[in-house]
């Protein structure tokens, strides 16, 4: 073998060194490319289920806009409706203020006024003007009756007052230590 065979001898082992290299690099670069797209799938299914949760939730935050937004407009609603029904009502103050000032000091005078004449003269008519049944009927006619003014008993005294009660208080008897009720 000559030197130019065994040139072409080192060139050609050298060529296929580097041809095997070359292939070890390609497999190995193509292991790193579907790696990669499997990374970059992944990531886009992931993204996709991302993108639909953030739609739902934006769908659902548009609801709800909608939503505050209608009671918004019925609040603002029933605001000019307190202002209207308040300026109703204060009218209607003022309104009342004026008849209680005008009509109603004589008007409960008037009732007043109507219920003892209808009194009195119901009294009048009534059987055994002055005597005890009477008394009796008008001390059961309610608080106070018997004791107005006028008005004496059958002995000239005048009746207690239907809620009077005579009071007691407690004493202790002398000399037994015990105690007693005695009246006032």
């Amino acid at each position: 073998m000559n030197a130019g065979q065994l040139a072409e001898l080192i060139a050609a082992g050298f060529w296929a060194v580097l041809v095997c290299a070359a292939v070890y690099v390609l497999v190995r670069l193509s292991r790193l490319i579907s790696a990669g797209t499997r990374m970059v799938t992944e990531y886009h299914e992931r993204t996709d289920l991302l993108i639909a949760r953030a739609q739902a939730a934006v769908d659902r935050t548009n609801e709800q806009l909608a939503r505050t937004d209608a009671i918004t407009a019925s609040m603002r609603q029933v605001t000019t409706d307190m202002a209207e029904l308040s300026g109703q009502v204060t009218a209607l103050a003022g309104l009342a203020r004026s008849i209680s000032a005008g009509f109603g000091t004589p008007l409960l005078r008037f009732a007043a006024a109507a219920y003892g004449v209808r009194r009195a003269v119901a009294l009048r008519r009534s059987p055994g003007h002055g005597g005890a049944a009477e008394m009796t009927r008008a001390a059961s006619d309610g608080p106070g009756a018997a004791a107005l003014p006028g008005r004496r008993g059958a002995d000239g005294t005048r009746p207690a007052l239907p809620r009077q009660r005579t009071r007691t208080r407690t004493r202790t008897i002398a000399g037994s230590g015990r105690r007693g009720r005695a009246q006032r």
